[in-house]
């Protein structure tokens, strides 16, 4: 994104990027930085914060910004008093390489309100420290900014090859000491007198990236909490027209209840021209152009629906937390700019006409609004939004588009669609799903599911999630808030929405789910993957309303032995053990249901309970309602296990069933219902699934020990400085590594290809065997050639030198390869294969499967997000349905699974840390009981096409 306040570069240098030589790049001009050192960021209390790179142009910026400082700051930051810059100072902090020294400012609405610098310390004899320094304008100190500008300095100072940071502190200012240690940093300290040395090493340890994260769960929280829990509101675009959008957002919003002031706004007086006078059939094109008694002045109403109105937002007397904008497309300009003077923290743009008009225009203006936003501080729900929603007594908060939302409960909802989400309402309504809060994205241009995830993960009146997925906007950070967020609160999420998104918003997605590989990553990350929304609302039911099972042993109780059928073989199918099948009967009377339900409640060996009950003839179901609630909560019962049932065949939760909460509504503990056996035991099947995937250890994720990081990140470095190509400052040419670096770089995290040579004669062909030490192999390296099924592209088992001659003759024959391979026999197994590549959807996705054309043609891999935790690796290798020939197939020995493991382990950890690091292909892998070894590796590496959720914080 492009800061409209950053100055853009002179002609002169906009070609003056200097080519960086492998061993030690060149410094950059003053314009010339990576334009991805651009970030929009989250201060702690959820506001926006623009960061850049500095540039000759803001030399009067600095100098304003110093003269706002207090004498205390100033002293704090230069250890005296230096009430002005000298210009001198001035022009050495804004004339910087972004290498060698490199300074990054904070804006907010056009002005700086800070700044972080860092020198190189090579003259010093450091060349790989840098002194760092920062300072924050006094009335935005402890926004947590400081933490921010040194992650984002940590950041682009490895990209330079730097992996110490030192500063020098005064004694009296211990706060300082505190931002380095709170970022989670490990520091030595050193003092002298009136100073404090602190040096620590930037490189992004576990604690490190825990404190990042902490940080960023809960400014994001904050920023989602600002959008739920505003203290006024005001609608901009309140018609009197009660057709007209802006009118219905009024109405819901006073009708929903909402505890603060809401406040109309409705534009200035119109011009419109007189009954049945047209002024293009007078030549003229615009009303005004018209003469005085041609046209008329219709008024401002006074007043919407009874509220006091105002032409702007600037005109409203109070604070403003959050603006809800139905105004036409082209006008939402206009609004932003009044919003922005106001002070709104957050808006809602229920308009359309942007990036989902499907126009080269639209898209960009949409782009445009996101980055004046974000400017100035604020969050954007939309555009094309339905709204947000707050059930929250103290808020009572309808924002929507629709009239009636369901009445409060413990279930979180967010969706894209606006015309879904109407729907999707009235669902959950007649279902009796009671919600905590909603939000509709729209076209999700700024806040989107990840953000509102962080804020359900900690807020007290959410237990149960639901998503509406179209799209994943940052697959790597979705995958691991939901993966934590999964541990104490459900997520369950309509995997795919494909069906029910536009030609224009599907091909935004860029998209290709593969649904396969969508299963599995939202699986790793503990979600509920469902396939309609009837599945959705099946299961918000027993999530909202019952207990987890603790088992997978369930007991069918009913009158209807077909239907009971139904329940037990979909739950089979489902992953439950169906321990018996109790068939009370047509005629089953309401006490042989309390028995059999309370047999089933004090019974060890059940863990969950379907009660089948669709009485023949008409009865009093309210007493049979009766007694299975009674049943339900009996008080010796052995724990409490989840009831679903097919009550009358209804769907949601009948008012016999109900155990009403303070309020008369469903609270947990009422049972729920369906309109068929199947339904209800295919939620329970999932239940017990998300339950079983809880109840795993939680298994960290740990580095590997033998792995050397920054020797293999300097030798990617140079590896991609031998590229051409640059944009914006960036490298942008990727390049396949060779055979012999592929395997330079898997050694530095402690991964062995088996030995072999590059050859181009017979000659060094039997010289690379003897070498190796025989039995070896000769193998072609064209990749038409080599893994073939028939073998024709290697020779193997090779004794002595003369097979080595004849097979490299051969070879060289038969493919034409100019470079063939002498590789030492490894130990026979069963051929596998890893490999790590970019999904459009998910990220980086590291799949394991067995090796060969008829696995691959099959689609038989597992696939999981990176990074890896053990269990993950683990779960991995068993996933594919060939992995039993890895556990001894037929009397065979089994594989060594622990070496396989490792090895996934280790290539994760290798991607993980160096993201230039595109594509990694192990393939084949003999797996063997003595260990796994890799006989071919090749490595693709280059930019990082979206460094979201790789480096530090920033909004996408």
């Amino acid at each position: 994104m492009t800061d409209k306040d950053a100055p853009t570069p002179p002609e002169s240098d906009s070609a003056s990027t200097a080519q960086a030589t492998a061993d030690k790049p060149e410094p950059r001009e003053a314009w010339d930085y990576p334009r991805h050192w651009i970030a929009d960021v989250l201060a702690a209390d959820g506001g926006v914060v623009h960061l850049r790179p500095i540039v000759p142009d803001d030399a009067e910026r600095l100098v304003e910004f110093h003269s706002k400082l207090s004498e205390r700051t100033r002293y704090m930051r230069y250890f005296g008093p230096t009430p002005t810059l000298p210009p001198r100072e001035v022009a050495r902090m804004t004339t910087v390489d972004h290498k060698q020294r490199v300074a990054i400012v904070a804006m907010l609405g056009g002005e700086m309100i800070g700044m972080g610098i860092y020198e190189g310390l090579a003259s010093e004899g450091k060349p790989e420290s840098a002194e760092v320094a920062f300072v924050i304008a006094d009335e935005h100190q402890g926004r947590g900014l400081g933490p921010i500008l040194l992650e984002h300095l940590a950041g682009a100072a490895a990209e330079n090859g730097f992996t110490r940071f030192e500063a020098e502190v005064l004694s009296e200012n211990p706060n300082m000491v505190a931002v380095f240690r709170d970022a989670g940093y490990q520091l030595s300290r050193s003092f002298d007198g009136s100073t404090v040395h602190v040096e620590f090493t930037i490189d992004p340890t576990e604690a490190l990236l825990s404190v990042r994260n902490a940080r960023e769960r809960a400014s994001e929280a904050r920023s989602v909490a600002n959008l739920l829990r505003p203290a006024s509101v005001a609608v901009i675009g309140a018609s009197t027209d009660p057709k007209k959008v802006g009118n219905a957002l009024l109405a819901n919003i006073i009708a929903g209840g909402f505890t603060g002031p809401v406040f109309p706004v409705n534009g200035p007086a119109r011009v419109e021209e007189e009954e049945g006078e047209d002024p293009r059939r007078r030549g003229h094109g615009s009303v005004a152009s018209m003469s005085p008694r041609q046209r008329r002045v219709r008024p401002r109403p006074p007043s919407v629906r009874g509220i006091r109105a105002y032409e702007t937002v600037r005109d409203i007397p109070d604070p403003v937390d959050l603006a809800v904008v139905a105004v036409p497309a082209p006008q939402v300009d206009d609004v932003l700019d009044d919003c922005l003077v106001k002070g709104v923290r957050t808006l809602v743009v229920v308009s359309s006409g942007f990036g989902d008009s499907g126009e080269q225009e639209g898209l960009e203006n949409e782009r445009r609004l996101v980055a004046q936003v974000r400017e100035h501080g604020m969050r954007l729900v939309g555009p094309n939004a339905l709204g947000v929603a707050n059930n929250d007594p103290e808020i009572a908060l309808n924002a929507t588009l629709a009239p009636h939302i369901p009445a409060a409960g413990r279930v979180g909802f967010f969706c894209q669609s606006g015309a879904l989400g109407i729907a999707i309402l009235d669902t959950a309504a007649r279902r009796q799903i009671g919600l905590s809060t909603f939000v509709s994205a729209g076209n999700r241009a700024d806040v989107s599911g990840n953000d509102v995830l962080q804020y359900w993960d900690s807020d007290a009146s959410t237990d149960v999630i639901l998503l509406y997925l179209e799209s994943f906007g940052n697959p790597r950070k979705f995958s691991r808030i939901s993966r934590r967020v999964s541990r104490s609160k459900p997520i369950i999420a309509v995997k795919s929405g494909k069906g029910a998104m536009s030609p224009v918003r599907k091909a935004r997605a860029a998209a290709n789910f593969d649904d396969e590989i969508a299963r599995m990553m939202l699986e790793q990350a503990g979600v509920i993957q469902v396939e309609t929304i009837p599945e959705l609302f099946d299961c918000a039911a027993l999530f909202a309303y019952q207990p987890l099972p603790r088992g997978p042993r369930v007991r069918i109780i009913g009158n209807s032995s077909v239907l009971g059928s139904l329940a037990a073989d979909t739950a089979r199918s489902g992953g439950l053990e169906v321990v018996d099948t109790v068939d009370l009967g047509a005629g089953a009377t309401e006490e042989q249901f309390e028995d059999a339900v309370s047999a089933a409640m004090r019974d060890p060996g059940v863990d969950s309970i379907v009660v089948v009950f669709v009485p023949p003839v008409a009865v009093d179901a309210d007493w049979h309602a009766r007694a299975l609630m009674a049943a339900a909560n009996i008080p010796d019962a052995d724990g409490a296990k989840p009831i679903v049932t097919t009550f009358l065949a209804v769907d949601g939760i009948p008012p016999g069933l109900t155990k009403p909460g303070p309020n008369g509504l469903p609270e947990r503990g009422s049972i729920p219902s369906y309109a068929s056996p199947e339904r209800a035991a295919t939620s329970l099947a999932r239940a017990w699934q998300y339950a079983k995937w809880r109840m795993r250890p939680e298994s960290e994720i740990h580095r590997p020990e033998g792995t050397d990081p920054e020797a293999a990140r300097m030798f990617v470095r140079e590896a991609m400085a031998a590229t051409d190509g640059h944009v914006d400052g960036a490298r942008t040419a990727e390049r396949q590594l060779s055979a012999v670096d592929s395997a330079k770089l898997l050694r530095w995290y402690g991964i062995g290809v088996v030995p072999f040579r590059e050859v181009t004669t017979m000659h060094e062909a039997s010289a690379a065997a003897r070498e190796l030490g025989f039995p070896v192999a000769v193998k072609a390296t064209s990749s038409k050639w080599r893994g073939r099924l028939d073998r024709e592209g290697a020779r193997l088992d090779l004794p002595d030198a003369t097979a080595v001659v004849n097979a490299f003759a051969e070879l060289r024959e038969l493919t034409g390869d100019e470079v063939l391979h002498v590789q030492k026999m490894a130990p026979k197994g069963v051929g596998t294969v890893i490999r790590v590549r970019d999904d459009q959807s998910f990220g980086s996705v590291i799949s394991f499967g067995l090796s060969g054309r008829t696995f691959e043609l099959l689609g038989d891999h597992g696939y999981r997000a990176i990074p890896l935790a053990e269990l993950d690796a683990r779960e991995l290798i068993d996933e594919p349905r060939s992995s039993p020939l890895l556990a001894g197939y037929r009397g065979e020995e089994p594989a060594d699974k622990e070496a396989l493991v490792d090895l996934l382990l280790r290539i994760s950890t290798l991607v993980d840390d160096i993201p230039e690091v595109r594509e990694v292909l192990c393939d084949p892998i003999l797996a063997s009981v003595d260990g796994a070894s890799v006989l071919n590796a090749q490595i693709r590496v280059g930019p990082v096409p979206d460094r979201r959720d790789t480096g530090p914080r920033r909004l996408n």
